[in-house]
């Protein structure tokens, strides 16, 4: 798959720019329409009939051509048509005439001994929630999928699934395969619409790369090909100075556990060193578990501006097990606020919700420091920092449609924070989304499930800190981070805990350089 997600908007101008430069519209619905076919033979069984159900706009006109290819190779279709057929035009209207069988009205609509169902409905563009008969109707093919009749192949996206935020327009088809053009759009990789789009196909209908220069996309995929060429590789040269000096600030004697795990996974992503800054209360407990980490007592924020006066002292953690308060937001101000300005400075957990109540005064801190700075909120810190921020985490329902910076565009909304806050946005989950002040976004679109436990995300904040010791930019440093994070889980297997997940990087790390 390539790297780059298209909204609908966007590939919408790819279809303009090509069909501009010479090659008809519907041209590219005979190459669209040819990959669903591909797709639902592969399926589809050749005892039962396969239904294409056709909605009234180019998503119909591809599956009348899959539906006339079908039928060419020897399956039994049946089409039905949302709508009236006089009613299509332009290239929808050209491939319907190239359909011979009977159009049937949805009202006629008849699942028995139906194998496959194409799902040609609504493409990727759908502006409002299904309502009346198209929603009646995938609620019917949701049913009949569920019952284990058979299968559904989506064109596109599942009607009913926007293909730029990954939500549900008020109801959506459960599909076990969906077929795509040129490029994925955000919503085959964010959640729920990875779900339930199934296996995603990616079909070449004659649309050139040129037209990206044009588009100018912002949206990855967050795979290696993003930021493999600035991953950090050790020097014949080199030495451990060389490679940075990573800080990580524990809590009290009752939650050391947490900087732990991520002084580990600095270490482990390559820093150089490691040194755990730590309260002198809790020094023997960090003491007696840490062996290549160093330790440094660190109480107050003089102290760890102490620390950070040697500038080899080059990329900082704060949050894990810090502990919710005053304390740990005065040290994140100390952080931000020591020399050198080249110092790289990862935020998470504590650390944001300790300013939960004023986040201005965090967000000033920032953009007054002019540093790479790296925020790492799962949906809950995000809430609790933005929204307090006046971040516009939901439109209100009376007002209209959701506005562009709705709750649930999850790319927006990490774009957003990360433009008004000025750092790198880490926003965790299944479908994680980097997002850097600058615009660009990357989803990450296939962490396991298993990775959900307890000190998983300590060890992500490590590895994209030691990433960052490594001069190792803050955005692609925040991209590989995660992306090495899930590849650890999923090379481990079920099980996993997060002391699992450091002593998986070695061999990750050779498969990456490598190739």
């Amino acid at each position: 798959m390539d790297l780059e997600l298209l909204t609908s908007a966007q590939m919408a101008k790819a279809d303009q720019l090509t069909i501009a430069g010479g090659r008809p519209g519907i041209e590219l619905m005979e190459q669209a329409g040819a990959g669903v076919a591909d797709v639902a033979a592969n399926l589809a069984p050749m005892a039962g009939a396969v239904i294409v159900i056709c909605g009234p706009g180019n998503n119909g006109g591809d599956g009348f051509v899959a539906a006339r290819l079908l039928e060419e190779r020897g399956w039994r279709v049946r089409l039905y048509l949302l709508g009236q057929p006089e009613a299509l035009k332009g290239d929808a209207a050209l491939a319907a005439q190239g359909w011979v069988g009977p159009i049937e009205t949805i009202e006629a609509l008849d699942l028995g001994d139906v194998g496959l169902i194409v799902d040609a409905l609504f493409g990727a563009g759908l502006a409002r929630d299904l309502e009346g008969p198209a929603r009646t109707l995938v609620e019917r093919i949701n049913h009949w999928r569920a019952s284990g009749s058979g299968k559904v192949v989506a064109v596109d996206v599942p009607s009913g699934l926007d293909g730029t935020s990954g939500q549900v327009r008020g109801v959506a088809v459960e599909a076990d395969a969906s077929v795509t053009f040129f490029r994925r759009k955000p919503g085959h990789v964010l959640e729920p619409g990875r779900s339930l789009c199934g296996r995603v196909h990616l079909a070449q209908i004659g649309i050139g790369s040129g037209v990206l220069s044009t588009i100018r996309p912002q949206t990855f995929c967050n795979q290696p090909d993003l930021w493999r060429s600035l991953l950090p590789r050790p020097q014949t040269a080199g030495h451990k100075y060389s490679r940075g000096h990573a800080l990580v600030v524990s809590g009290g004697p009752w939650m050391t556990g947490a900087a732990r795990l991520t002084a580990r996974g600095a270490l482990r992503a390559g820093a150089g060193l490691v040194t755990l800054a730590s309260p002198r209360e809790a020094l023997e407990i960090n003491a007696s578990q840490l062996t290549a980490i160093m330790l440094a007592p660190c109480d107050r924020p003089e102290e760890l501006e102490d620390l950070l006066s040697d500038p080899r002292k080059n990329a900082i953690a704060i949050g894990p097990g810090a502990g919710v308060g005053q304390a740990t937001a005065r040290l994140v101000l100390a952080a931000l606020g020591a020399a050198p300005a080249s110092r790289s400075v990862l935020l998470d957990a504590d650390a944001l919700t300790s300013f939960a109540d004023e986040p201005q005064r965090l967000m000033r801190a920032i953009h007054r420091a002019e540093r790479p700075v790296v925020l790492t909120p799962h949906e809950g810190e995000f809430a609790r920092l933005f929204n307090g921020f006046g971040f516009p985490l939901e439109s209100n329902p009376e007002s209209g449609p959701k506005n562009e910076m709705s709750f649930h565009d999850k790319i927006t909304r990490a774009r957003t924070a990360a433009q008004s806050s000025g750092a790198v946005v880490l926003l965790k989950g299944p479908d994680t989304v980097v997002a850097a002040p600058d615009g660009r976004a990357s989803v990450l679109e296939d962490a396991p499930a298993w990775l959900a436990t307890a000190g998983s995300g300590d060890v992500l904040s490590g590895i994209i800190t030691g990433l960052m010791a490594q001069a190792m930019p803050a955005f692609e440093a925040a991209c590989a981070g995660a992306w090495i994070h899930a590849a650890c889980a999923r090379s481990f297997g079920p099980g996993l805990i997060a002391e699992d997940l450091p002593e998986e990087m070695p061999n990750l790390w050779r498969g990456l350089w490598v190739s």
